[in-house]
């Protein structure tokens, strides 16, 4: 491609179908994820054109520094709603935008799901199914359960929105105490008196390892934490450690390591639910993303301001 055109950099064939028509003196180029996992770039000329740049939704290192081969840029918007994996590929001086809201539906959706799955023992029945075992007995249920959102950004919302049918109660904890949100130095006796823990933080120097042995250990026994986050908000070690011991349970999108190897001993641990990091890869995400970054790039060629720009 040999333009003299400012370019936008999507992740997405036939963008103008998508995104809307860009005007003159500006061109979409395309760099997919298959591209990046077959290991082709867009050519120089490209890159040295790009202004804004939305790299394909995957965390894979290499899509973000190829932002070093592109010395116009001017901002990155991500389809990640968590941005830390993006901090140190993209130099300060470019702006960084994440995806706030593409994922809220589907991550608060997961989340529902892992309690229902976990509350009501749909793990151990799917296992059952493989010896065709009819497993009888009374489980636990969401409804009366007090539930502890930890993060009250907008999934947290979300969540708190799709918990409401359920007949449980819903105490938020933010960064700090303001109208219905709790602040963190109340975590002890939040902790104490909840069924279910939701961890919705951002993965920071701060929330790195939150969910720590003395945050498990003022747990409830027997309560379950959810983690849709970021599996590094949460201290593996001592999670293994806990629910080994049968003093809580958790249900898991993510982990610490991710991918988790074969062998690690989190696999086989009771009272664990355990997904593939799928919280908001589903069919809501492309059209919600592909609204977000119409929004960015009618903004940015405009001269105006994207919006959802994180701390550097």
């Amino acid at each position: 491609m040999v333009t003299t055109d400012q370019v936008v950099l999507v992740p997405w064939a036939e963008p103008v179908h998508h995104l809307g028509a860009l005007p003159d003196g500006w061109t979409y180029a395309v760099y997919t994820v298959e591209d990046s996992q077959a290991g082709q770039t867009p050519a120089a000329e490209t890159l040295d054109a790009v202004r804004l740049y939305v790299p394909p939704y995957t965390f894979d290192p290499a899509v973000l520094s190829l932002t070093d081969r592109m010395p116009s840029v001017r901002a990155v918007q991500l389809l990640t709603a968590g941005y830390e994996h993006a901090l140190p590929l993209v130099r300060p001086q470019v702006g960084l935008a994440n995806a706030r809201g593409v994922h809220d539906a589907s991550t608060a959706e997961l989340a529902v799901a892992l309690m229902l799955a976990s509350q009501r023992e749909l793990d151990a029945a799917a296992r059952a199914m493989t010896s065709s075992e009819w497993l009888v007995g009374q489980t636990r249920a969401l409804a009366d359960c007090t539930v502890l959102i930890v993060g009250a950004g907008s999934i947290g919302h979300a969540l708190e929105e799709r918990l409401r049918g359920f007949e449980c109660r819903v105490v938020k904890v933010a960064s700090r105490a303001r109208a219905d949100l709790r602040g963190p130095q109340e975590l002890p006796g939040l902790l104490a008196d909840a069924d279910i823990v939701v961890l919705l933080v951002p993965l920071t120097d701060r929330t790195r390892h939150l969910a720590d042995e003395a945050f498990i250990g003022q747990m409830r026994p027997g309560a379950l934490l959810v983690n849709v986050a970021r599996g590094g908000v949460v201290d593996t070690d001592a999670l293994v450690r806990a629910c080994a011991a049968g003093r809580i349970r958790a249900a898991l999108d993510v982990t610490d390591p991710e991918p988790l190897p074969a062998q690690h001993p989190l696999w086989h641990t009771p009272g664990v639910l355990i997904s593939p990091h799928r919280g908001g890869n589903s069919a809501a995400f492309l059209p919600r993303a592909q609204r977000l970054v119409a929004e960015q790039v009618a903004r940015f060629v405009a001269g105006e301001p994207i919006a959802y720009l994180v701390a550097r």
